[in-house]
């Protein structure tokens, strides 16, 4: 069966600082398709984050590169399998030079999120499992 993909391309000012940020986060790159202007993290089997130097994000669009440290361009949310996961990554994020944002607790869903260095907004969210529709 066909698994769909996601590519979520992001402009960061620096590739070098953006891949040691993601592999202390505990992500891999995929070298194949990684360049001095191009980090390939592979976050799972189906999500890829593709954080591309500001130049060479700009051959894919016409439009201005937002600077994400003044403008929300996106809030990417990823999911976690408990609400102890949902802490570790944050936490990990800021040791290695994120900003974290706000603690969302609803109970059976629970989220933090973090500023990556270049200011895009990763939310990490637990949804309790039972309270699931199938």
């Amino acid at each position: 069966m066909y698994q769909q993909m996601i590519f979520v391309n992001l402009a960061v000012n620096d590739v070098a600082a953006s891949r040691k940020f993601f592999t202390e986060l505990g992500y891999s790159i995929n070298p194949q398709f990684s360049t001095d202007d191009c980090a390939c993290v592979v976050i799972s089997d189906t999500i890829i984050a593709m954080m591309l130097s500001k130049e060479h994000y700009a051959q894919f669009t016409q439009k201005e590169i937002a600077d994400a440290t003044k403008t929300s361009e996106t809030l990417i949310c990823l999911s976690a399998e408990s609400r102890e996961k949902v802490d570790e990554l944050v936490d990990k994020a800021v040791a290695a030079g994120g900003t974290a944002g706000k603690v969302q607790d609803y109970g059976t869903m629970y989220g933090r999120a973090y500023d990556d260095l270049d200011g895009h907004t990763w939310e990490i969210m637990w949804m309790d499992p039972s309270e699931v529709q199938g």
